[in-house]
């Protein structure tokens, strides 16, 4: 599993970003280059197989972290699969309309 920090231009919404694998022999010059050009790190380390699924999360603004750690716990995982068994039953009756 790799380790990708992200890097963002300020007031762009995390819209204008890019990422750097921190195994890259020359992780910490690209990282001083980046910053030179006024982006700036966006929270901590995302850890992925891959370059995508590290986007992935990324977009996700760290929602995939809340999910794993509300499953993690055997209650709080009971009550996530009733919320989403809710939003799959909502969904249903919204298409019969």
């Amino acid at each position: 599993m790799s380790k990708f920090q992200f890097f963002c231009k300020p007031s762009t919404n995390r819209q204008a970003f890019t990422f750097l694998n921190s195994a890259s022999e020359t992780f910490l010059q690209e990282k001083e280059q980046l910053l030179a050009q006024g982006f700036e790190v966006e929270n901590e380390f995302i850890y992925a197989d891959t370059e995508s699924e590290a986007v992935e999360k990324f977009k996700s603004d760290y929602l995939w972290a809340i999910e794993e750690y509300t499953i993690s716990n055997p209650a709080s995982g009971v009550f996530y699969q009733l919320v989403q068994l809710a939003k799959y039953i909502s969904s249903i009756f919204r298409k019969r309309k």
